[in-house]
């Protein structure tokens, strides 16, 4: 499996949380500039950002969570050549929940609906390193 096509997923989750935290820049300046939001209001990370923005800071702060531990199994997989198809069918699957965990949480929010995708990523994940476990134990002397 080359290089490219194991990072691939990985590019497309860290795009994915780079545009969240550029949007959410892009929300929370001008906010501030109108005065929506006071600065001693939210400098200790106060909740008291207007609806929207917190439903995109929350996406965002979500993409450090869950695929910090794609993150690693991935550099893990490339450092142990154990990256296959299998890893990366699985990775996209991962992915592509992620990408609608977040769309669904910036939009309608829907909990079930969020919820369900989460579940998804994350039990993808749990077989992603069962897997590469299992293979790391059964190879080692």
């Amino acid at each position: 499996m080359s290089v490219g096509m194991v990072l691939l997923p990985l590019f497309v989750q860290v795009g994915m949380t780079l545009v969240l935290g550029v949007w959410l820049a892009g929300l929370r300046t001008p906010a501030l500039r109108r005065g929506e939001v006071q600065p001693r209001d939210i400098a200790l990370r106060e909740p008291n950002w207007p609806r929207h923005i917190t439903q995109v800071s929350n996406s965002f702060l979500n993409q450090f969570e869950l695929p910090v531990l794609f993150y690693l199994l991935t550099v893990l997989e490339l450092i142990t050549k154990q990256a296959d198809l299998l890893f990366v069918a699985l990775s996209w699957v991962f992915v592509l929940s992620r990408l609608v965990h977040a769309f669904v949480h910036v939009t309608s929010n829907d909990l079930r609906l969020r919820g369900g995708f989460f579940g998804v990523g994350a039990l993808v994940l749990i077989v992603m390193w069962a897997v590469f476990i299992v293979r790391i134990l059964v190879a080692a002397p």
